[in-house]
């Protein structure tokens, strides 16, 4: 990383400090002041960090992210709703076959030990 992104870097590590700092300054002031001077603070900071290497990397990421987002083709209701029922039929099933596991091995457990002849 290149000194001049490292400076960048901790000046808004600073100047997010520096919010921090005038939140808890400001606990006289309402709620809304604080809030204010906290999200100025936030934003001032994310935009010093984005003139960095790794703030322009992070951006480029995030467009990309947002671009292969809209490629998704998301189910339809119905599908949705078919997939629900069958994932809670499976569970359903499943539930029942490690029910009738459990309850042959406790039989025959109890067989060898010799603890269900009473």
């Amino acid at each position: 990383m290149l000194m001049a992104d490292r400076i960048k870097l901790t000046v808004a590590a600073l100047i997010l400090g520096s919010g921090i700092g005038g939140y808890y300054y400001l606990a006289a002031r309402p709620g809304s002041i604080r809030a204010a001077v906290m999200l100025v603070c936030v934003i001032a900071a994310g935009l010093v960090g984005l003139q960095t290497g790794p703030g322009r990397s992070l951006w480029g990421f995030a467009k990309g992210s947002r671009a292969e987002l809209r490629k998704v083709v998301w189910p339809t209701r119905k599908e949705t709703v078919q997939v629900t029922l069958v994932v809670i039929a499976m569970v359903v099933v499943t539930a029942l076959l490690l029910w009738a596991v459990d309850l042959g091995l406790d039989v025959a457990i109890k067989a060898l030990t010799g603890q269900g002849s009473s």
